[in-house]
């Protein structure tokens, strides 16, 4: 009640408060993060491991065996899961709840640095990477040629187009995807080996001596010093075939004599294929604190730039951008809520008849969605799937705080009653009953604080959403609506003499409705006076409307004599429909949404070649392409095989992304 004196007592400061959050709201809603998901905060640590040449069986008795021995003494760790594939360990650490996981992952790295003793010779450390569903990839940049090799392509991927991601803030650069990485191979030929009596081990000895780095020098004549620095280190492929051998004694015997030498590229081990052909791509994540709409409109913006960086034959584009989907449920939002206020508005208009009404009941829509974003990121959340469908769903919800206050002003002023004592009876009537209907959706929507894990990151969001709209939609009814409602709004007008000239047109207004003053006490009262007037309106005649509400009403006295067993089927029904439909309605995280993209894995027989798996999956392409019909399929992406052995994180990725290798 207080809050309600004090608006219309104080319109001008309500009205600059109402100022601030728009102003405020407005500035929030352009500088607000915009991501897929919710920040999870998962408490997981992946290790990736790499070992050529080692089975999935040895990468767990030599690797993953002895990592989990170790890893015992590491505390919080809650399950550990691996995955052994051929030169390769993935090892996934799920902690508990409430661990730090900065010191969680310092502890990791000082242990598996430790445990370097004990795994095999030539063995390197291991990778050790903090991944969290929110820095799933958010598209992929696909580099394409007609003339250069997935190879060549593989390295400018490398060199020019991860180089620049240093130039957006928040974006990851993990390692391109479908070639295999830039090798000086040499091809020792075994026959003219035997010739010379030499051994592999002979030609690596002497490929290794003679490309040394060693530490320059200085030379100091006169009054110069000069660096000299060392010419170990061989410049040229050709260079490598003049590696001088040796076999007991000195003999013109070089390693063009015995081996072959090119510029080529690791064995290969996996190939990405675009639209059916070889190609290479580089996925795109982001940090978990990042915008994936700023990261994605960044990117966009350089590409031009990323693109005069490649020589002219090869393509650059940007694919599969996961950002549409947030920014398709923005554009929703913003139609949806704009539907809502205009057919709410409507219904104001049609029913009641009032054009200031309707405006008023717009103008609190968007006001109240506005100040939730404010409010939403004044307390560290972005706007998501979650959020953006808490958004939705309170506008449902909270278009009926400013409609219900305007019908009933107008119930008062149906009553005859001056402006302001019309405004100020219906706001104060209606004022704690709609308080209890807030607190009871913020009862429904409490239990997501109590959350923990996956639930509590995903419908928090969507709780503080709702809630935060409807708070402040109720703080506008009871004094944004009743000032513009006093500015704006005109009573009804009612043809009468003044009949005592000592009191204001106001008391005389009053005194001529038959109202007592003691009636005010309780104004839920004096509404049977209005329904049992007949032709209360100027004209003379009940509106459509007001008979349907005042038939309405009595239906409604009707059921308060037979109250008790209206609850009991009430319930029955509800209890029955709610058990019956549970028991058949589907369970997932997230609801379904036709995204116009799929996944497929497929998993052919163990030992099957790179080149027959590249096949069946192009195979598959064409199956897809001829029951959806090849005008539908706007590209499609796959990777077939391993990750080389140097980018052991990139199959984090596809381990995470549902496409294990």
């Amino acid at each position: 009640m207080n809050l309600i004196r004090f608006a219309l007592r104080k319109p001008i400061s309500i009205m600059v408060f109402v100022a601030g959050l728009l102003f405020f709201g407005i500035s929030a809603m352009t500088s607000i993060k915009v991501d897929i998901l919710p920040q999870m905060n998962l408490p997981v640590i992946y290790i990736a491991h790499p070992f050529g040449g080692y089975t999935p069986t040895q990468m767990e008795s030599y690797f993953a065996k002895n990592y989990v021995n170790i890893l015992l003494f590491a505390n919080g760790i809650k399950s550990i899961e691996t995955k052994n594939t051929q030169g390769l360990m993935l090892m996934k650490l799920t902690y508990y709840e409430g661990t730090n996981m900065a010191q969680a992952a310092s502890e990791l790295s000082a242990l598996s640095n430790r445990a370097q003793a004990i795994f095999p010779p030539g063995t390197q450390p291991p990778f050790v990477i903090r991944f969290d569903a929110s820095s799933l990839p958010i598209g992929q940049l696909v580099l394409s040629s007609p003339t250069r090799s997935n190879n060549e392509l593989q390295d400018m991927a490398n060199i020019y187009v991860r180089s620049s991601f240093t130039a957006i803030p928040g974006l990851l650069a993990p390692a391109p995807f479908g070639g295999s990485p830039r090798t000086v191979e040499i091809n020792v030929n075994p026959g003219l080996l035997r010739s010379h009596n030499l051994t592999v081990e002979q030609i690596v000895s002497a490929i290794s001596t003679n490309n040394q780095t060693a530490p320059s020098g200085n030379v100091r004549i006169g009054d110069k010093n000069y660096i000299t620095p060392t010419n170990y280190t061989i410049k040229n492929i050709k260079d490598f075939e003049n590696i001088p051998l040796f076999k007991g004694g000195v003999q013109n015997l070089y390693l063009r004599d015995v081996a072959s030498v090119k510029d080529g590229a690791d064995i290969t081990n996996g190939y990405a294929l675009i639209n059916g052909k070889r190609s290479v791509y580089v996925d795109i994540a982001k940090s978990g604190d990042a915008s994936t709409w700023d990261v994605v409109k960044k990117l966009k913006a350089n590409l031009p730039k990323i693109q005069n960086t490649l020589p002219e034959d090869v393509k650059l584009s940007y694919e599969f951008d996961q950002s549409v989907s947030v920014i398709n449920a923005v554009e929703s939002l913003i139609s949806e809520g704009a539907i809502g206020a205009i057919l709410t508005g409507l219904m104001v208009l049609l029913f009641l008849g009032d054009k200031r009404a309707a405006l008023i009941v717009i103008l609190t829509i968007p006001t109240s969605i506005i100040a939730g974003v404010l409010f939403l990121k004044l307390f560290g959340q972005t706007i998501n799937i979650m959020s953006l469908s808490g958004l939705a769903l309170a506008i449902g919800i909270l278009v009926d705080e400013s409609t219900v206050t305007i019908e009933n002003i107008h119930q008062h002023f149906d009553m005859g009653k001056p402006k302001a004592l019309a405004i100020w009876d219906a706001c104060k009537e209606i004022a704690f009953p709609k308080l209890l209907i807030l607190l009871c959706i913020l009862a429904v929507f409490a239990p997501a604080f109590t959350m923990t894990g996956i639930p509590g990151a995903l419908f928090l969001p969507l709780a503080l959403a709702i809630g935060f709209s409807m708070i402040i939609s109720f703080l506008l009814s009871q004094t944004f609506v009743p000032i513009l409602a006093n500015w704006l709004m005109v009573a009804h007008p009612h043809k009468h003499k003044k009949t005592d000239a000592t009191i204001t047109d106001d008391e005389d207004a009053f005194n001529q409705t038959g109202l007592t003053l003691e009636s005010e006490m309780e104004t839920l009262n004096q509404k049977k006076v209005l329904v049992e007037r007949e032709g209360y309106n100027e004209e003379g005649k009940v509106t459509l409307f007001d008979r349907f509400r005042n038939r309405f009403m009595r239906f409604i006295d009707r059921l308060f004599l037979i109250r008790k067993p209206v609850v009991i089927v009430y319930l029955i029904v509800i209890i029955g429909s709610a058990i019956l439909l549970l028991g058949n309605i589907g369970r997932d995280v997230l609801p379904k949404v036709n995204s116009s993209q799929f996944q497929l894995r497929m998993r052919a027989p163990d030992g099957t070649r790179i080149e027959r798996t590249e096949e069946k999956a192009n195979l598959i392409l064409k199956v897809l392409k001829k029951i959806v019909g090849p005008e539908h399929v706007k590209i499609t992406s796959v990777y077939v095989g391993q990750h080389p052995a140097l980018y052991s994180v990139n199959p984090i990725y596809l381990f995470i992304y549902g496409r294990a290798p």
